[in-house]
């Protein structure tokens, strides 16, 4: 497991579901459509529970520590208030130059600073897991993300990764 003084990541368990299908619902309205939930309700509790259940979330070596391998999303903790308030980690695409960070907290915990120390401590755990750049997408408009991603020392590499009715998703990268 990884953490902070704050926060505990460790890895996703289909318990998580409640908390992950309220990120659905919380999506902003420019989200594609397909990243929210839709007219039938979909994904379903039982869907996301699913889905987690067959998360292959060994994203930690033995003992905790990284490996350079290691990828996967974490849950994101608080450790005084005990309750999961979103995920962060690693994930990699397949034509992609290293992985890409992500994260996503509930609306009721943003402002405090909880994105910022969950991925920043994903940063660490990335350079000591040995990788030595990661990348970040994210959408022009979006930005609370585009201020978590500078303070960490991403910086916006000028490429657009896809352009679309709702925005242009930014790549952003940095050197571990």
């Amino acid at each position: 497991m990884l953490g902070t003084p704050r926060l505990l990541l460790r890895p996703v368990r289909p318990e998580d579901a409640r908390v992950h299908r309220t990120l659905w619902t919380e999506r902003d309205a420019r989200v594609p459509a397909h990243r929210r939930i839709d007219a039938q309700g979909r994904p379903t509790l039982a869907e996301i529970t699913a889905d987690l259940s067959r998360s292959a979330n060994a994203v930690l070596g033995a003992g905790g520590s990284p490996t350079h391998e290691a990828l996967g999303l974490l849950t994101v903790e608080r450790r005084r208030e005990g309750d999961a308030i979103g995920y962060c980690g690693l994930i990699e695409e397949d034509d992609a130059e290293g992985p890409q960070i992500a994260y996503e907290l509930l609306r009721s915990t943003q402002g405090n600073g909880y994105a910022t120390e969950a991925a920043g401590e994903v940063v660490r755990w990335a350079r000591r897991a040995g990788h030595d750049r990661l990348r970040a997408t994210v959408w022009d408009w979006n930005v609370s993300s585009l201020r978590v991603l500078a303070k960490l020392g991403f910086e916006d590499t000028g490429t657009v990764t896809a352009r679309s009715p709702h925005g242009l998703t930014l790549l952003l990268a940095m050197r571990l």
